[in-house]
């Protein structure tokens, strides 16, 4: 799901404080040297999750192509923007998403990107509310010389938000669901994140 907006504020002290794509990545591996996450809550469910994601990370990082139209788009952005991503190193649809971002971003100067841990920022995750739910990820893209939010985006690409609804009103959940998902993520190959994104990004140039 996403929203474009034209008036609303971010706070400027996220687009210093916010964490890096390798800045996060450091972040995620010495923690789990220690067997621990990024977040509140520690469990061995959340460090193996996170494990999960690290080869997902890696993975995407060393295969995703970047679209023809969507690298016209990237390189089209001429204002300063800055990128704010809610996330936690262990959520799944941020391990799949998080390398596209970065890579989309790597390729314009102009695109600041900043992670920022979910847990620790509620007062900006209960902004972006999926329903009454804190999903992550949840991309917040501003201006940076004027912090006026542009458009924000996620949890997940659009084509799956609906099949993911469809398929938790069907009943499936646990294990099944989460096989489902990350099942569509590997057919869809980023395409879809790149599309969604590159769109938003469109309606602003």
């Amino acid at each position: 799901m996403s929203t474009l907006t034209n008036s609303k504020r971010v706070d400027p002290s996220y687009f210093t404080n916010g964490l890096t794509y390798a800045a996060y990545r450091s972040l995620i591996d010495e923690l789990l040297k220690e067997e621990k996450v990024t977040g509140a809550t520690q469990t061995d469910a959340l460090v193996n999750y996170t494990r999960l994601n690290v080869q997902r990370m890696n993975r995407i990082d060393k295969t995703v192509k970047i679209l023809s139209d969507v690298e016209l788009v990237m390189h089209a952005v001429t204002r300063p923007q800055t990128w704010v991503v809610l996330t936690e190193g262990w959520c799944g649809d941020a391990g799949q998403i998080l390398p596209i971002l970065n890579t989309m971003a790597s390729l314009n100067p102009k695109i600041n990107l900043r992670m920022v841990l979910r847990d620790d920022n509620l007062e900006l995750m209960d902004q972006y509310l999926t329903g009454t739910s804190r999903s992550i990820p949840r991309l917040i893209v501003a201006d940076t010389a004027t912090a006026t939010e542009l458009f924000n985006w996620g949890p997940r690409p659009s084509t799956l938000q609906d099949l993911f609804m469809q398929w938790k009103a069907e009943g499936i959940t646990g294990t099944e669901l989460t096989e489902k998902v990350h099942s569509w993520y590997a057919k869809d190959k980023t395409a879809t994140t790149q599309k969604d994104i590159a769109a938003l990004l469109k309606a602003h140039l």
